[in-house]
C-alpha cells in the first residue's frame, strides 16, 4: 500500500473538488454491494473490529485487546483477518512456527501470538473454519466495509488525532465511506488518544454511538528514555511512532517512513544499520514491522510494542457483555454459507 496523498489530511480544496464525483461513485458502488448482498450469518457471534479511513487506525491493537478480553472471560476465541500483503488466500490457520510475513501478512503474525487465528480473503469461509474447531466467538481485524457476513456487534476504530481527514470518500479524500452510512452500522466507537477528538467527533457525526475512550500505550517504553535511535517503519502512519518514540524521551537521530506493509530487502536494513552506524545510534521499529524484516537481520534492532489499555473498564465491559452471554449459549454447529 503506498503513502495516502497529502491533500486527504487537509481541509477540501482543488484536488478533493476535482475527485469529488470519483468519490461519490466509488461510495455508491460501496453502497449498491451491501443493497445486493445476502450476508451469511455464522453459527458462533461475530465481533467486527473496523474503521472508516484509509490506513492504519489501530484496529490490530483493538483487535488484540478485545481477544483478552473475551478470553478473560472464558470464551474460546479465534480471529480471522484477510492476510493483507500474504500470498496465501485462505483460510488457513496461522502458524508463526511456520509461516511468515511473506505467507499470510504481517498482521496475522501478531493475532496469532494472541489467539488461534485464521487468515481468510473469504471471511466466511475463515469463520466457518473456526467454528468448525471450537471457536465459540470469532473476532474480524478489518471487513467492516465486507457485506458478504453478518456482524453481531461492530467496531469503529478513530484516531482522534487525525480523525477523518478532510471528510472525503476516496480517492478525494481517506473515508472508505460515507460517514453516515458507514456509522449507522457500526454499535461502538472506539476513540484512541485524546478528549478533543472526542469533541470533534460528536460535532461532525450529528449523532451519539456509544464511544469508548482507549489509549495505545507503549510496553516498556521506558527503556528507551535517552537513547539515541534511528527509527523506522511501514505502517499507515509512521509520524505517529516517531511522536511516541519522541514523548519516551529517546533521542531520534533521523526517522525513515516506508509504505504501509513495505517489505523489507535485505538492502533496506543493511542501509539503515550503516546510517544508524554513522550515528551512533540504534535501530527502531514497531511490532508489526520487524516480522517483515528478513529473519536473519532482526537482532540489533530494538522493538517497541504497544497495547490498548482502557480508562473505563467498566464501559467496556457493559458493551461487551451481552456478546460474552450469546456466545456461552450460541449453538456451535457448523454451518456452510450459501454460495
Amino acid at each position: 500500500m503506498h503513502s495516502a496523498p497529502g491533500f486527504w489530511d487537509e481541509r477540501p480544496g482543488f484536488l478533493a473538488n476535482l475527485l469529488l464525483p470519483m468519490g461519490a461513485a466509488w461510495d455508491a458502488a460501496g453502497w449498491l454491494r451491501h443493497a445486493l448482498t445476502r450476508p451469511y450469518r455464522p453459527p458462533v457471534p461475530v465481533v467486527c473490529v473496523g474503521n472508516l479511513v484509509a490506513g492504519g487506525a489501530g484496529k490490530t491493537p483493538v483487535a488484540l485487546a478485545l481477544a483478552s478480553e473475551f478470553t478473560a472471560r472464558g470464551v474460546a476465541v479465534h480471529m480471522v483477518t484477510r492476510g493483507y500483503g500474504g500470498r496465501l488466500g485462505g483460510p488457513v490457520r496461522v502458524d508463526p512456527a511456520c509461516h511468515d510475513a511473506d505467507a499470510v501478512g504481517d498482521e496475522a503474525l501478531l493475532l496469532a501470538a494472541r489467539a488461534p487465528s485464521w487468515v481468510a480473503r473469504d471471511r466466511a469461509a475463515g469463520v466457518c473454519a473456526a467454528a468448525a474447531v471450537g471457536a465459540e466467538l470469532v473476532i474480524l481485524d478489518d471487513g467492516f466495509q465486507n457485506p458478504s457476513i453478518a456482524k453481531d456487534f461492530s467496531l469503529v476504530v478513530v484516531d482522534a488525532m487525525y480523525g477523518f481527514g478532510n471528510g472525503r470518500v476516496i480517492p478525494a479524500g481517506p473515508l472508505r465511506e460515507g460517514l453516515g452510512r458507514g456509522l449507522a452500522r457500526a454499535d461502538a466507537i472506539v476513540l484512541l488518544d485524546t478528549e478533543a477528538g472526542r469533541i470533534c467527533l460528536e460535532r461532525d457525526l450529528g449523532r451519539m454511538l456509544p464511544i469508548l475512550p482507549a489509549v495505545l500505550a507503549p510496553v516498556a517504553g521506558e527503556r528507551l528514555a535517552g537513547s539515541r535511535l534511528l527509527a523506522f517503519a511501514g505502517i499507515g502512519r509512521p509520524e505517529k511512532f516517531f511522536v511516541t518514540l519522541r514523548s519516551l524521551g529517546a533521542v531520534l537521530v533521523g526517522t525513515r517512513a516506508f509504505p504501509d506493509h513495505h517489505r523489507f530487502s535485505v538492502q533496506d536494513i543493511e542501509e539503515l544499520f550503516r546510517e544508524a552506524e554513522r550515528a551512533d545510534a540504534r535501530l527502531v521499529t514497531t511490532a508489526k514491522d520487524i516480522v517483515r524484516v528478513p529473519l536473519s537481520m532482526r537482532a540489533g534492532i530494538e522493538v517497541l510494542k504497544v497495547e490498548i489499555r482502557w480508562p473505563d473498564p467498566g464501559a467496556l465491559a457493559g458493551l461487551i457483555g451481552p456478546v460474552v452471554l450469546s456466545a456461552r449459549t450460541h449453538g456451535r454447529r457448523p454451518v456452510e454459507p450459501n454460495r
